[in-house]
């Protein structure tokens, strides 16, 4: 049997999670090229690999939107500057990224009567990946458009940055103040 590679580069088969909850909706299987797979029953949302659903992620909003070839070129040329710059396998490094990106409790509004409160709730792992993959395209958007970075660069140095806990990354910031906030709503 042959080995399973990202994008026909990165072996899949070492790759190891840290957090066991998150594991299960992690899927790192091989990606090559788009395969137009978008399931939209969350049901089986894990069966996508989860470098396709950052693809798909990137895709929302604004000039990229149905642009998923050049978005798989991005997120490729990303992956070989991550395994440049920290010599590790990219596909373990983004997928400690996800790890650290996401948020174990939340806020939910209840109303009584006429007032809001808000109440913390343990986020399940699915929305947690969901979440982190949402706060890394959000902080690739926002970086690549207000310097003046590239995608790739921008994704590299913020995927390399949420996978060691950098507090100056965006992703981590937003798992934070989510944290925080649902910590003060105790």
């Amino acid at each position: 049997m042959s080995e399973l590679k990202v994008f026909a580069k990165w072996d899949t088969s070492g790759v190891e999670f840290r957090d066991r909850g998150m594991a299960r909706y992690i899927n790192v299987d091989a990606v090559r090229a788009p395969s137009g797979s978008a399931p939209s029953n969350e049901r089986f949302r894990d069966e996508v690999p989860v470098v396709e659903r950052f693809v798909n992620k990137l895709m929302r909003g604004g000039r990229n939107t149905g642009k998923k070839a050049k978005m798989f070129r991005a997120v490729e040329d990303a992956f070989d500057r991550i395994a440049e710059s920290t010599g590790e396998n990219p596909v373990q490094v983004f997928v400690q990224a996800v790890e650290n990106s996401g948020p174990r409790e939340e806020t939910v509004r209840l109303k009584y009567g006429g007032i809001a409160v808000q109440k913390p709730v343990d986020a399940s792992p699915q929305r947690r990946v969901n979440t982190a993959l949402k706060h890394l395209a959000e902080a690739v958007y926002s970086r690549s458009h207000k310097s003046g970075e590239g995608v790739s660069e921008a994704m590299a140095d913020e995927v390399a940055r949420a996978s060691d806990y950098d507090m100056e990354s965006y992703a981590v910031k937003k798992k934070e103040e989510t944290e925080r906030v649902a910590s003060a709503a105790r």
